[in-house]
């Protein structure tokens, strides 16, 4: 009786399957398990590999000096910020998120700043019409930009232009769509995805153009399809925001030639996406009219100095059980400082309800900002307000204790030249010259009893 051969895998997550099922193991999705067909490979089969004779590869020891990869920069500040200093030569990014948010017109805006600086573009959409991205163009004034437009899904036919017209920088928009007629299943599906990345990136290694992938996010907000397709690319650029505010956050989750976790911020206008140098400014709300729950907390993106606010509400629970809602945050930390100002500080948070929201729309994830988040918590329930001008910033631990945060210094020095006075930070940080007043505290219960009067 012939080995069953076929394969399956899960089209939320990559998980291989040995047999289908109706549910994944990996990611717990319903009905999301494919067959896969196997590639057909020309040439020795497995058992005979070992004996074949191959070609030897070239090897190298690690005082190896090559020359530093060449980048071109794409006219838009905060994309070149977030790459690493510009879209570097022989690579593949991924650029992914929420259908809408303004992946197309961003990397439209680029391309047309990349042909307009010398670069030879070509831009494919899977997606839309020539017409389409010629009409987008013309609405963000980008109709004079030397950019070619192409609308194909067949992956042989793309890679056979590329190979004729050789540009510098080739958009793929998007994966998703990309179809290669040598795997027998539909475009959009694990083998698909996975064979059409596959074949860009070793396209962009072997004749050295920059390629850029557009890949959409799941409602778990990871790229659809296998995860296998963020290990194929050299950079993995994630675009977020909220559809009720106007900036969106370019966050760069992978990249091998430039730091990781670098955001560059934009604003979406009517004249498509515009560079926002100063997103501190915009994450905060009138400091002149404070309000009780509100705490500007002083945290690093990336290399970058960013403050945002935490605004918290507590109020009484109508029901039983009280909600905890978060946006923004992490809801499972919240859960841990409330636990902590319960039994560490002795301020009950049972029978409240608590909201707990960051202004602007943009994500934290530092632990630094536990403190802030902790403030803005005692602020609402006391009803007491913050010290004027004042950022805080500090990781707490399950004892109450508050640990000292990185890059100390240059949380200080953007919140002085935004106008800040003061400052409430753990004690032990290393405080620069920034001229602020600088609070520091041991742990949670001196903040508590000595800034809010509680506990």
């Amino acid at each position: 009786m012939p080995k069953d051969t076929r394969t399956f895998a899960c089209t939320k997550c990559g998980a291989a399957h040995p047999r289908w099922s109706g549910r994944c193991g990996d990611c717990g999705a319903w009905n999301s398990i494919e067959e896969e067909q196997a590639l057909s490979v020309a040439g020795p089969s497995k058992k005979s590999l070992g004996m074949a004779k191959g070609r030897a590869v070239p090897l190298t020891d690690l005082s190896v000096q090559e020359e530093a990869p060449r980048r071109a920069l794409s006219g838009i500040g905060e994309l070149d910020r977030v790459l690493g200093g510009g879209l570097t030569r022989a690579s593949a990014t991924l650029v992914g998120g929420d259908p809408g948010i303004g992946k197309s017109t961003l990397l439209l805006q680029a391309a047309a700043m990349l042909g307009r600086s010398g670069a030879k573009v070509i831009y494919v959409s899977g997606e839309e019409a020539s017409a389409q991205v010629a009409m987008r163009a013309r609405r963000l004034g980008l109709a004079d930009a030397p950019v070619k437009l192409a609308a194909e899904t067949n992956l042989r036919d793309i890679l056979t232009t590329l190979d004729k017209e050789m540009p510098d920088v080739a958009v793929i928009d998007s994966i998703q769509t990309m179809w290669a007629d040598h795997v027998d299943s539909a475009p959009g599906s694990v083998s698909q995805v996975r064979a059409a990345a596959h074949e860009l990136t070793s396209f962009a290694k072997k004749r050295g153009i920059a390629v850029i992938l557009v890949g959409h996010v799941t409602k778990e907000g990871q790229i659809a399809g296998p995860r296998v397709v963020e290990h194929m690319v050299d950079t993995v650029l994630y675009f977020e925001g909220e559809r009720g505010h106007p900036f969106r956050i370019l966050r760069a989750v992978k990249n091998r030639f430039g730091p990781a976790d670098e955001i560059g911020v934009f604003e979406m206008t009517g004249a498509g996406l515009a560079e926002v140098g100063n997103p501190s400014a915009l994450f905060l709300s009138d400091q002149e009219k404070p309000s009780p729950g509100a705490c500007v907390f002083a945290g690093i993106e990336g290399t970058r100095p960013v403050l945002t606010e935490f605004q918290a509400l507590v109020a009484p629970a109508p029901h039983g059980t009280p909600r905890r809602t978060v946006v923004g945050w992490d809801g499972g930390r919240l859960a841990m400082i409330l636990a902590v100002l319960e039994a560490r500080c002795g301020i009950p948070f049972t029978g409240l309800d608590v909201y707990l929201n960051v202004a602007g729309g943009i994500r934290v994830s530092e632990p630094a900002a536990d403190l802030a988040v902790a403030c803005a918590l005692l602020s609402a329930r006391e009803d007491a307000l913050m010290p004027p001008h004042c950022v805080v910033f500090g990781e707490l631990s399950l004892s109450g204790a508050l640990r000292p945060a990185v890059q100390t210094e240059n949380r200080l020095n953007e919140a002085g030249r935004l106008g800040f006075k003061q400052a409430i930070a753990p004690a032990g940080s290393k405080l620069g010259g920034s001229g602020l007043e600088v609070r520091a505290f041991p742990d949670l219960p001196a903040v508590a009893g000595q800034v809010f009067g509680a506990g």
